[in-house]
């Protein structure tokens, strides 16, 4: 049969412990697909096997839960089938418990000499070893459901575990000539074990049915490239991910050439909040936020062990899709529009950098990343974030965010970008050699003095850059680059030094650091097609929010692109804008929601945001528009042609609009 393509779909854990004594006693397969199916719902995650361990189908190989007296997996597989809801069977891969706790010798031994880690109510205290038996064992049981059940698919779990020195993997890296006292040495070995391993379970699987749809989560994105079929970005925005995560990987995944699936989830904190629900607001805004960067929908839930359906939760999944599928003619087949490039050393989620000093590089990049990606949203661009695994010659813009240093593949592609007329933002240090000795190419116009000695370091833009800016010396809170323009290089800001740096001087600490004068070192500069900040920006505003860096970071790109793809001068900077486009149309999304700090740790929306008379202009693209409407009303907007751009108005949003430009 054809592989299914997932669009509106549910994921349900269903982690029970051994002592549950009535597993599966209420439930209704036919009640819940029944209701899923009125939903609008055509996929669903579930399931065969959870990360205690135990299955919850007639298995022959592993352990069906001992309070379970029937094939539950099997009923809601019969019943999926019935309603063509296509069914993924989830199977956690690096998690087990109770074969663990029987099969000791399956464990990963970790370096500090745990088998059982010190925090024994942390759901990973104990991981699974894939170079043990429990390799055969997982792969058997992966063969016993793709042959015995008519699954769409396999959503296999957690396949990142730490590093083992069990003696299986000390005889491997020794026959492989590799010392596992060396941290990357053995965290290379590791990464290649979790490729090895998820390669065995999708061959096993996909030689059963070719057409299932293999997903694996714990692993990078990019390395399951030629195992896996589809994508899911897993974002618990209240449950630790922070309503920062889904910007980056929405806009990360959709380059690596497969579908995506938008993982939100109905908890108030994480996987298994049981009583915990998130309001209906925010819940709406993850699902329209995916829409808008052309990623399909899955909420995340838990079934209770009885099997007893939780009422609001699938009244609120009603509400939600009877929504959001109003708006299906404009998503299918939709694909996000761009014209900038944020480039990302690393690929994500990073896995395969754990070695301490690789994941200290890591988070580098991490927090640049989503600083630049932070700045580019409140400034309404329409840009991807790339790796080398992207084709990078569709994007006029280049923006090498504070630490990326030019060498191997990046610095060809960068090279390459320019001979074909592209132009470049870069920050901090990027630019630079491997080594930090110079930057690479002469394009920059720069010479690289070290790092930068004042702290803090103020700078004053030239009037080019100026606008929005206060005439006064603004700080850089993070310490940048010392950097020397040569003959030819424009410069658009300049260095201002404080009296004296932050210190203790063994009578005073040194922390009121006055501006004090200008250096005559720039700030920022500009030579052809390459701007240059000397300051690490884009970590600086994810560390500091400073809104004049990021009317700095504007005015800088307005110069390198005066005519960005979309205008939207008077959304807040809250609102976030993104365009897709299907043949012969072109959408605007918009969303207007706050979510706001409450207590701690907790980002909360409670209520979408009103907001009228919304300017809205679309650069033409020598494209002739016919009609210009509210989705999925149709309600026609008043437009007007001028300077290039297709001007329009939204009168009135709450929360979300959907501006469709038909041609």
């Amino acid at each position: 049969m054809a592989r299914h393509e997932p669009k509106w779909c549910i994921f349900f854990d269903f982690h029970t412990m051994p002592a549950c004594p009535d597993v599966g006693a209420n439930f209704d397969a036919d009640a819940v697909t029944d209701h899923l199916k009125s939903c609008g719902v055509d996929y669903m995650v579930f399931p065969a096997k959870c990360n205690l361990g135990l299955a919850y189908y007639n298995t022959r190989v592993g352990l069906r839960h001992p309070s379970l007296e029937y094939d539950m997996f099997g009923a809601l597989a019969e019943a999926c089938a019935k309603r063509d809801i296509a069914l993924t069977a989830y199977m956690n891969i690096g998690l087990s418990h109770e074969q663990a706790l029987r099969n000791r010798e399956w464990c990963v031994l970790t370096q500090e000499g745990y088998v059982y880690q010190p925090d024994r109510l942390s759901h990973f205290f104990r991981s699974m070893c894939y170079n043990t038996g429990y390799a055969d064992w997982i792969e058997e049981m992966v063969r016993e459901v793709a042959s015995g059940y008519p699954v769409a698919g396999f959503f296999f779990d957690c396949i990142y575990t730490p590093p083992c020195v069990g003696v299986e993997c000390l005889e491997k890296m020794e026959q492989q000539g590799l010392d596992w006292q060396d941290a990357e040495q053995l965290h290379a070995f590791n990464w290649d074990k979790h490729i090895e391993m998820t390669r065995r379970l999708a061959d096993a699987a996909k030689a059963i049915n070719p057409d299932l749809l293999i997903y694996c989560n714990g692993l990078d994105y990019e390395a399951q490239d030629d195992i896996g079929t589809y994508l899911e970005f897993e974002c618990l925005p209240t449950g630790g991910w922070g309503y920062e995560s889904l910007p980056m990987g929405a806009r990360h995944l959709r380059t690596l050439g497969k579908p995506v699936l938008n993982m939100t989830g109905r908890f108030h904190k994480s996987w298994g909040d049981f009583g915990g629900i998130r309001t209906e607001a925010s819940l709406e805004y993850d699902c329209l936020y995916g829409m808008a960067n052309a990623m399909r929908t899955t909420i995340g839930d838990h079934f209770h062990p009885r099997g007893d359906i939780n009422r609001p939760v699938f009244e609120m999944y009603q509400r939600l899709y009877d929504r959001l599928q109003r708006f299906e003619p404009w998503l299918d087949g939709a694909q996000a529009i761009t014209e900038a490039a944020i480039v990302w050393p690393t690929p994500y989620p990073g896995y395969r950098y754990r070695a301490p000093a690789q994941w200290e590089r890591y988070l580098r990049f991490w927090n640049a990343i989503r600083g630049a990606c932070r700045i580019l949203c409140e400034l309404k661009w329409q840009f991807d974030i790339v790796t080398t695994f992207a084709d990078w010659s569709k994007y006029p813009v280049l923006i090498l965010p504070d630490f990326v240093e030019l060498e191997g593949e990046i610095a060809e592609r960068v090279r390459a970008h320019l001979d074909a007329g592209g132009v470049v933002l870069s920050t901090g240090w990027s630019g630079l050699d491997a080594d930090r000795e110079g930057f690479v190419f002469d394009d920059w116009g720069l010479r690289y003095a070290g790092d930068d000695p004042y702290d803090p370091a103020y700078f004053r833009p030239e009037p080019e850059i100026a606008a929005g800016l206060p005439d006064m010396p603004i700080t850089f809170y993070q310490r940048g680059a010392a950097v020397e323009a040569e003959e030819g290089t424009e410069v658009l800001a300049e260095i201002i030094a404080p009296y004296y740096n932050r210190h203790w001087d063994g009578r005073h600490g040194f922390v009121y650091l006055p501006p004090d004068r200008p250096t005559g070192r720039p700030a920022v500069t500009r030579r052809g097609p390459v701007a240059h900040i000397a300051n690490p920006v884009f970590t600086g505003y994810y560390a500091d929010a400073q809104v004049p860096i990021r009317r700095l970071v504007a005015n800088v790109l307005g110069l390198l692109l005066p005519e960005p793809m979309l205008l939207a001068p008077n959304l807040p900077s809250f609102g976030r804008a993104t365009v897709t486009e299907q043949p012969g149309r072109r959408m605007v999304h918009l969303l207007a929601y706050v979510p706001e700090r409450r207590g701690e740790r907790v980002d909360m929306i409670e209520e979408p945001i009103e907001v009228r008379d919304v300017q809205v202009a679309l650069r033409t693209e020598g494209r002739e528009p016919s009609s210009v409407y509210l989705a999925p009303e149709r309600e026609q907007l008043v437009f007007e042609v001028r300077d290039g751009y297709i001007h329009t108005t939204v009168p009135h949003m709450s929360g979300h609009a959907m501006v469709v430009f038909e041609e």
